[in-house]
């Protein structure tokens, strides 16, 4: 990539918003878009990071045998009176964007199990179809009256749900302990420590649900957590009049082992059990020819908060001002930012083009009338996590990297570049 093409806007780190600093960067460098509050356009660095975080979720829910599919985001009413929750949705809480027109009533899906219960009942008619998962990425749309933190809560965006049917409750605890462990190897891969909470169930309904949960100080959730055994319990749990059954689906036993943090919700994961199933009137036909409602379950990940927790999580400072933030290499959409002294640009473009040919993304700063000092600090606000420098001491065999998040720097030569990034990553 040439930075020249992504006609960044300049800024100033002094008037960046220190609790969201690094969504604010991007903001005021143009690479996020606020239409009105909550609503936004991504532009290049979030839209590639954004691809990087649903490839590593794909592949491990395929690896699982989950089957990707896509439902509509807009969803007749029809569909949700079938389940009843149409008017739990937009009158009793008020979730759903609605339209009507001439041809009927919408909604704007911020969920989809009506959906998946109808496209799953069409497909897996007998006990032999199952168990089944199907999931899709796609956008989701919350009348969100309080957003807050940039992509932490916006009125839209992207998630990753999935859907299981089952033939027995016990198949459904499986499918639930499989997806369980799904998910802690996505958030391990993504460089996220995530904490399984127990929680509510809210509007899903079923019995069995938990959250996945990041201590972050900008997070609006309050976790109890027992860092020896990596358990934990959302603070609210201790307010409902059953939180004893809640508890006990830890082990938990004492509470003051616990010790309370701010957290963020990145995932969560229901039991449904047969409560669309039934309501909706779908059933599958077991070995005795019986119909039987599906057992199933949900699972959500919150792809455009993830990306909001690892932007946040890595800002960088220098004497308590904001300096950037450094994507972590496993996830950076770009590994390496090149920047140059004029008289070493042909050499800059030589490098540029062959790690682009050995399958290394990378940035060159190309832009005319900036000094190099300049061009250095606009690394920081790019989050690449290597800076090359060709400058003075360039001697055309070797290059000097450095890391942006820890400013470590190492002399390595020019054919080795590809070797040490790909090294890098942690598989």
């Amino acid at each position: 990539m040439k930075l020249s093409n992504l006609n960044i806007r300049k800024m100033n780190l002094n008037d960046v918003d220190q609790s969201y600093a690094a969504q604010d960067i991007l903001m005021k460098l143009g690479e996020l878009y606020q239409y009105e509050s909550g609503i936004y356009g991504y532009g290049n660095l979030w839209t590639k990071l954004e691809r990087t975080v649903e490839n590593i979720i794909i592949d491990e829910l395929d690896k699982a045998g989950c089957i990707q599919v896509e439902f509509p985001k807009l969803q007749p009413k029809k569909v949700w009176d079938k389940s009843g929750r149409w008017k739990l949705y937009t009158d009793e809480n008020d979730i759903m964007f609605t339209l009507e027109n001439n041809l009927g009533e919408y909604g704007l899906a911020p969920t989809a199990e009506e959906c998946a219960t109808i496209f799953g009942a069409n497909r897996l008619s007998s006990y032999k179809n199952l168990p089944a998962i199907y999931y899709q990425i796609s956008e989701k749309f919350r009348k969100e009256i309080r957003t807050r933190g940039y992509l932490f809560r916006p009125r839209t965006f992207v998630m990753m749900d999935a859907y299981s049917f089952d033939k027995s409750e016990e198949d459904m605890h499986k499918t639930y302990n499989l997806m369980h462990q799904v998910y802690l190897n996505i958030f391990k891969r993504l460089g996220i420590n995530i904490i399984p909470t127990v929680s509510d169930n809210g509007t899903m309904g079923g019995s069995v649900s938990e959250e996945f949960q990041a201590i972050t100080s900008l997070g609006e959730d309050l976790i109890l957590y027992d860092e020896k055994n990596n358990i934990g319990i959302n603070k609210e749990v201790l307010d409902f009049p059953d939180r004893d059954s809640y508890l006990k689906q830890l082990g938990i036993t004492d509470i003051s082992n616990l010790k309370e943090f701010p957290s963020v919700e990145l995932g969560n994961n229901f039991e449904l059990g047969t409560k669309y199933s039934e309501s909706m009137g779908l059933y599958f036909t077991d070995n005795e020819g019986n119909s039987k409602p599906y057992y199933m379950g949900c699972f959500g990940i919150g792809v455009g908060r993830i990306i909001a927790t690892i932007l946040e999580n890595n800002v960088i400072k220098d004497n308590d001002k904001i300096k950037g933030f450094s994507i972590p290499l496993n996830v950076a959409p770009y590994k390496i930012q090149i920047v140059y002294k004029e008289d070493k640009k042909e050499a800059a473009f030589k490098i540029y083009s062959d790690l682009l040919g050995n399958g290394i993304p990378v940035i060159i700063d190309d832009r005319d009338g900036f000094s190099l000092g300049n061009k250095i600090k606009d690394v920081y606000v790019m989050g690449t996590p290597y800076i090359m420098v060709l400058g003075n001491n360039f001697d055309g065999t070797s290059v000097e990297l450095e890391s942006t998040k820890t400013g470590e720097k190492i002399s390595i030569k020019i054919d080795e570049v590809e070797k040490f990034i790909n090294n890098s990553i942690k598989k």
